[in-house]
């Protein structure tokens, strides 16, 4: 298996609202618009991207042995890099070797506190515990209630 990690914005505008208008994955994104065209697409994109240059970190897309298969990585959130993934369900069971890969890189981005933040419909959580999170609370962001999970350092 073999992860190689892009600029959101070198993938195709088709491949990301393959991703992102997916019914499985948007369960999962309470923030998420109802449908991504190719604009907005891109402009998201182009916003990820620019993370790098306004904070030194940002996130990826991720592609598994060449196919384009989500994206994650840092974004800053107060004072906390948050940990985002977003796969196509087929990719599903590579998380947790893509989050030790984003933890493996965080000194080297300058990266202090780490938090991940869940909607409650991801009811499969125990295994956070076996990547180095332990939950934190609860809080809103934008109307939506997210679980909050913090690294154990």
């Amino acid at each position: 298996m073999t992860f190689t990690f892009h600029a959101l914005s070198d993938i195709p505008g088709e491949e990301w609202r393959a991703l992102l208008n997916h019914r499985d994955v948007i369960r999962h994104m309470p923030l998420a618009s109802d449908s991504w065209t190719e604009h907005a697409v891109m402009e998201w994109a182009k916003g990820k991207d620019a993370q790098w240059h306004a904070n030194g970190y940002g996130p990826w897309s991720i592609r598994i042995d060449g196919a384009f298969a989500g994206w994650g990585g840092f974004q800053k959130e107060g004072g906390e890099a948050d940990l985002a993934l977003v796969l196509l369900p087929r990719f599903w069971g590579h998380g947790p070797a893509l989050v030790r890969h984003f933890m493996h890189r965080r000194k080297e981005l300058g990266i202090g506190p780490v938090s991940i933040l869940l909607p409650p419909s991801r009811t499969r959580r125990r295994g956070f515990a076996r990547i180095g999170f332990a939950f934190d609370g609860e809080l809103e962001y934008e109307g939506q209630r997210f679980l909050k999970f913090l690294a154990v350092e």
